[in-house]
């Protein structure tokens, strides 16, 4: 049998390993501490994930209640499938136009590797832990299904879209903080371009935590947007 076939039980349980168990003020306490550092240095993946997580827990309990009860998200939660090089890296053969190509292109363009997610830990069961570990695997899927950059605007539009599908508070603040961050000249595209279409495209698609992305990487890039009412972002404007 393929050892690869445990892959995803390895890192599963490396995922509940790292988890935290936190009191009511000791969530505050973390939130509060995270919130401060992630101002001073928005780069910290780790300290904008903790404040996710221990603020995040409503909006991450409704998704999971929202996959539980759709048939495809309920095989997700039984089969807890990630998204880590061991899984995806058959997907650099696939042909360019499908799925899985496309967003191979998209890691390997920017040399990403899928592996560099910060484990949860502040969440008070393994279904929550994984719904929020699903969550970070699925934005570069989403970048790539949304055909969105990684620079400044994308991910600002993206945030958008992440609090419409999943109401997390982190989302609306990410898209706060993104927007004051964006100079003059990008705030005026950012805002008669782009968030226009990012509030039509986080409602119009479907709940995209409920896919079960692996069953169709081989499938037309285009058509599984169809097939999910993905709006592509819109090319930037002519410049005068």
């Amino acid at each position: 049998m393929n050892i690869k076939v445990f892959e995803p039980l390895r890192e599963m349980a490396m995922l509940e390993a790292a988890r935290v168990p936190l009191k009511g003020w000791q969530r505050a306490a973390v939130s509060i501490g995270a919130f401060i550092g992630a101002a001073r240095d928005p780069g910290r993946a780790d300290l904008v994930h903790a404040l996710a997580e221990t603020t995040g827990q409503g909006a991450f309990e409704k998704t999971l209640e929202r996959m539980k009860n759709c048939p495809e998200g309920m095989e997700i939660l039984r089969d807890r499938p990630r998204v880590i090089s061991s899984t995806v890296e058959h997907l650099y053969d696939m042909p360019p136009n499908t799925f899985g190509g496309t967003y191979a292109k998209f890691m390997g363009k920017r040399n990403f590797s899928p592996d560099d997610r910060t484990p949860v830990r502040f969440c008070d069961t393994d279904d929550l832990a994984y719904v929020v570990m699903r969550s970070r695997e699925a934005h570069d899927i989403w970048h790539t299904l949304f055909n969105l950059n990684t620079n400044l605007i994308g991910e600002t539009a993206l945030k958008l879209i992440e609090f419409e599908q999943m109401q997390i508070p982190m989302g609306a603040l990410g898209f706060v903080a993104g927007s004051a961050r964006l100079n003059e000249k990008q705030r005026k595209l950012f805002f008669s371009h782009y968030f226009p279409w990012a509030v039509k495209a986080g409602l119009q698609a479907t709940d995209l935590m409920s896919v079960y992305y692996e069953k169709y990487w081989e499938e037309d890039v285009e058509e599984v947007r169809r097939k999910w009412g993905i709006i592509p972002a819109p090319p930037p404007p002519k410049q005068d």
